[in-house]
């Protein structure tokens, strides 16, 4: 399968041709690399809900210790990211992405160290604010080489890597935490933190050598090429209705920016809160080997991966974010409802979370690709960034308050209607803040 979204909307014949091979050539010049780097990132952000399996047996610390580092880390995140693609569209791509990942990655291989709640919790504070932009930066750094008609697929290929990483963490967290436990003298997880967090560093070295910050500047391009590239990138068609002006200010003053925030941070909370809890719940449902837990979760991960791009060529192909994402956080939901209505039924369960998988993928780079059309150009690198950045309040929230709901309730069946509530508020919130742009109402009509 190319990494490329074929030409929508546009004339059959020779000139779609060539647009295809040019945006072709991009995407396998720009795409695998940043593919690589985000799971490395994601592996960073999810392997303490591997890592607390074990920990637990040498640092006891309470399951609130544990889920609050865990959301600890995007308020490091939320503070650091706006600074930091702001800084990015100012330095470029190359230097953003060397000191995030660099600094990031040796941060993620000392939370081998920590003894105590306050270390774990420091630590994975700095870790999220070294690696704030990160994400919201590559959405900003596609949106210099991709049209708006070409974007929610080209973000789903880019975010691909999250169950990409996903399917790769749960089969790798087992085989490090079993197999490697008690080598020179450290613990299974400690060789977890240390295996998974170094690549980072490599690669943002790698990165820095390897891209370019703009078209112009690309090499590997031909002069004809680059003119072709610019004549899409400055004739963007609106898909949704943007922010009235292009001033900062006038983003910061528009309501929309805050429900589009607020639409993430469901988003985000729900995501995150199941991710961090899957391997608990697995666990829960049976299975008591940590290799097997990990290879178990990496099941749903593999249903998301094609379902992602499948949902966002769909969305390309029509123009279309809102109804997608709805039916995204609607599976989300389905899937919910049948985990927790087949608990202690191991195959049905683990069906659920499948079909929870698929909408929780494909939601992200969907809602992404609409935020990319909503904001203004002038305004990309701190809108996204904002949006993201407050988005990420979710997953800070979320890990805590569930942790009490399930240790009061003494179920993790109420968190998970509470999960399933939000996906579907997120749903409904998006459905009123991006509606169409008038051309493109008017066009549909």
């Amino acid at each position: 399968m190319s990494p490329i979204p074929s030409s929508q909307n546009g004339p059959a014949g020779p000139k779609a041709g060539a647009d295809d091979t040019l945006f072709d050539k991009v995407g396998w010049r720009l795409l695998p690399l940043l593919i690589v780097c985000y799971v490395v990132a994601y592996l960073d952000r999810i392997n303490v809900g591997f890592a607390q399996l074990e920990m637990k047996k040498s640092l006891p610390f309470s399951d609130e210790a544990y889920a609050m580092g865990a959301g600890v880390f995007f308020i490091g995140y939320l503070l650091f990211e706006v600074p930091s693609n702001l800084l990015l569209e100012r330095i470029g791509a190359r230097k953003t992405l060397l000191r995030i990942m660099f600094l990031w990655g040796i941060c993620a291989a000392a939370i081998m160290f920590v003894q105590t709640p306050v270390q774990f919790y420091v630590l994975r504070f700095l870790l999220g604010a070294f690696e704030a932009g990160f994400f919201p930066g590559i959405i900003l750094y596609l949106t210099y080489w991709y049209p708006a008609a070409r974007r929610a697929k080209i973000i789903a290929i880019f975010m691909a890597a999250t169950p990409i990483a996903y399917i790769i963490a749960g089969p790798l967290s087992g085989f490090i935490m079993k197999y490697m436990d008690g080598w020179a003298g450290w613990h299974g997880w400690q060789w977890l933190f240390l295996v998974q967090g170094l690549p980072a560093s490599i690669l943002g070295i790698i990165a820095y050598f390897v891209l370019k910050d703009r078209p112009e500047q690309a090499d590997w391009l031909s002069a004809g090429e680059k003119v072709a590239l610019r004549s899409h990138l400055d004739n963007d068609a609106p898909v949704v209705a943007s922010a009235s002006h292009g001033s900062m200010w006038e983003l910061l003053r528009d309501e929309k920016t805050y429900s589009l925030a607020f639409v993430y941070l469901l988003l985000l909370g729900a995501t995150y809160t199941m991710v961090f809890w899957a391997p608990t719940l697995i666990r829960g449902w049976g299975v008591a080997d940590v290799l097997t837990v990990g290879l178990l979760a990496a099941v749903p991960a593999v249903f998301g991966a094609i379902g992602m791009v499948l949902i966002g060529r769909s969305s390309d192909q029509r123009l279309e974010r809102r109804w997608h994402f709805f039916f995204c956080v609607g599976l989300c939901t389905v899937g919910l409802v049948i985990t927790i209505f087949t608990q202690g039924n191991l195959v049905w369960s683990l069906a659920g979370l499948c079909v929870m998988a698929i909408g929780q993928s494909a939601a992200t780079p969907i809602f992404f690709a609409g935020v990319c059309d909503y904001v203004p150009k002038k305004t990309a690198a701190g809108g996204i960034a904002l949006i993201s950045s407050l988005g990420n309040l979710g997953p800070a929230l979320m890990p805590p308050i569930t942790t009490w709901i399930n240790r009061t309730t003494g179920t993790p069946v109420n968190s998970m209607y509470l999960v399933a509530a939000l996906y579907l508020l997120a749903g409904v919130v998006l459905l009123y803040t991006m509606r169409p742009a008038p051309t493109r109402r008017l066009a549909m009509a």
